[in-house]
């Protein structure tokens, strides 16, 4: 029985999902994009200070590699034959910062995550250095605005920082990479002959990156004064880039690699012009098919690599509107206000309250991205009463999501001029049937969900199984397996959709100019009123007035 099963599932290939909130393993059987076993491991994030977010490069790693096994015994007690693991893929959290040594295989400082702020001030000084200090003076380079998002702020912020990391650069022994680089390298020997690469897609999140002649920029690493010799080789998404080293699937070769966000692109076979997916994730990301020039938005969004699926193939480019706080918001009701126990208990609350009863959220917790790129505004909830409980809380986080997805729709349809006339979704929120009907009433269209939502780590897998070599996936349109769907019809009529969007929008004009680097600081990145001479002054002088009047008061008794 073992034997026939074996027979009938042909090839399968792997997929490494690593995001923010966790690492993934999944196998799929290459010939019919099933989805057999894998197996999560959530991931740890830091909080050292406020606005500042971290993660281990080790514990990343190690996740990785229990994933993975875990997965491989899974598939053993289901009697399928690891052997028939073909290739593996990488999908990845996108921006995310490493820099390791290269002759111990240690990471030199913790991974600083793409949410993470303390680049706010690297910003600000780099702007001083630009004409007119234009944030988007680059973007017909890389497709991005200067923002604390992208790498190459994260790495200058290192270079500037850590000790170690400086004097590993001055002994050639420092190595760069988005989280993929980390993984390919580890997995493919390390420091015994690892293979330090990088995929197009991930490439082009680094400011670092020519989006045009798809290279390294000289002259954008002389502008953030970064060693072209950290840099990893950049590679199409699709071709074999070493094999597997270690562990049950030792020998495997790892042929695919896509950013998350383009990697569910490619899982929701989005290979057309103007086809468009949204994935909610940790952030939310909307991303839409361009072809094969990139196109530079007018209205806030990121011109980016959507993958390139071979080395001879042409680079396909996206326009993407991008979200930091989706599924965050959620895990901050969790962890943070402590309303929930389980992040599915929040769709639950949601429900009994069916509506925010006026209650509005703007999430800001690392500023706005699409379309506002603005780095001062901080999260806020408004529009409270009395009446509002922790259900209108939820709700209105829910809602908060959505109405930021229609702020990023609104200026793809610009840009395209072609409005979408239904939404594709993926990612862990999707499971939320309250959400996905809260964001088809929000947009005003239907909402589109796949059975199987794993679309990031399937996007990954057909990348590694179609690499030449490889061979295993046809990604011919002819031979992709139809997907069933579930649709989400919008149920309230356009006038409440725009007057609550009306509303949301007055919330995030509120939400602006909360923060400012030129506040003053302590050095521990505390604002402290002594730090300014006049107020202390001010300060010290009341209180010994304060003290000499008591003490003469005394005195009188």
């Amino acid at each position: 029985m073992a034997a026939s099963t074996r027979l009938v599932l042909g090839p399968l290939v792997g997929a490494i999902d690593q995001g923010t909130g966790s690492t993934r393993f999944l196998v799929f059987n290459a010939k019919t994009a099933e989805l057999l076993s894998h197996h999560q491991v959530e991931i740890k994030q830091k909080f050292p200070k406020e606005g500042w977010v971290e993660q281990d490069p080790r514990e990343i790693l190690q996740s990785v590699y229990e994933c993975v096994e875990k997965t491989c015994e899974k598939l053993t007690q289901l009697s399928i034959d690891i052997t028939n693991i073909k290739a593996i893929g990488v999908s990845n959290q996108r921006e995310t910062t490493v820099v390791w040594d290269k002759t111990t295989g240690e990471p030199l400082y913790n991974a600083i995550v793409w949410l993470d702020l303390r680049t706010q001030s690297t910003v600000e000084r780099l702007l001083k250095k630009i004409p007119g200090r234009n944030k988007n003076f680059f973007k017909g380079r890389t497709g991005l605005p200067l923002s604390t998002y992208f790498s190459a702020v994260k790495l200058r912020w290192l270079l500037d920082n850590v000790e170690e990391i400086r004097h590993a650069v001055a002994e050639g022994r420092a190595m760069f990479g988005t989280v993929d680089s980390w993984i390919i390298w580890s997995l493919t020997g390390g420091k015994n002959g690892g293979v330090h690469c990088t995929d197009v897609t991930n490439a082009s999140r680094t400011m670092l990156f020519n989006i045009n002649s798809l290279e390294w920029d000289i002259e954008l690493c002389q502008f953030f004064d970064v060693p072209m010799s950290l840099l990893p080789k950049v590679r199409s998404s699709s071709e074999i880039y070493g094999l597997m080293k270690s562990g049950a699937l030792t020998g495997v070769p790892i042929s695919g690699c896509l950013g998350d966000q383009s990697a569910a692109l490619v899982g929701q076979m989005c290979f057309q012009d103007g086809q468009a997916k949204n994935t909610y994730g940790t952030g939310c990301f909307l991303l839409c098919n361009t072809g094969s020039k990139p196109v530079v938005s007018d209205h806030g969004l990121l011109t980016t690599v959507a993958y390139q699926l071979g080395r001879d193939k042409p680079a396909c480019y996206a326009l993407e509107g991008s979200v930091a706080i989706a599924g965050a918001v959620v895990r901050w009701l969790r962890d943070n206000l402590g309303i929930v126990k389980t992040t599915e208990e929040v769709e639950k609350l949601a429900a009994e309250a069916g509506t925010s009863y006026g209650c509005y959220f703007v999430p800001a917790f690392s500023g706005l991205y699409a379309p506002y790129w603005e780095p001062s505004a901080r999260g806020i909830i408004c529009g409270l009463t009395q009446f509002t409980n922790k259900n209108h809380i939820a709700f209105a986080a829910l809602e908060a999501v959505c109405f930021q997805t229609r702020e990023i729709l609104d200026a793809m349809n610009q840009d395209c001029g072609i409005p979408l006339s239904q939404l594709q979704v993926d990612g862990g929120m999707t499971n939320n049937k309250i959400l996905m009907q809260l964001q088809a009433d929000i947009l005003c269209i239907p909402v589109v969900k796949p059975s199987m939502p794993e679309t990031t780590a399937l996007g990954a897998a057909m990348a590694a199984g179609a690499a030449d070599g490889v061979g295993v996936w046809s990604l011919n349109p002819g031979d992709l397996t139809a997907v069933t769907c579930e649709r989400f019809e919008p149920q309230i009529n356009p006038e409440e959709s725009e007057f609550r969007y009306a509303r949301w929008k007055k919330a995030v004009i509120k939400s602006m100019g909360w923060e400012s680097t030129d506040a003053t600081s302590n050095g521990n990145g505390d604002s402290s009123i002594f730090s300014s001479l006049p107020l202390g002054f001010y300060v010290v002088s009341s209180m010994v007035m304060l003290i000499g009047a008591k003490y003469i008061t005394g005195l009188d008794k």
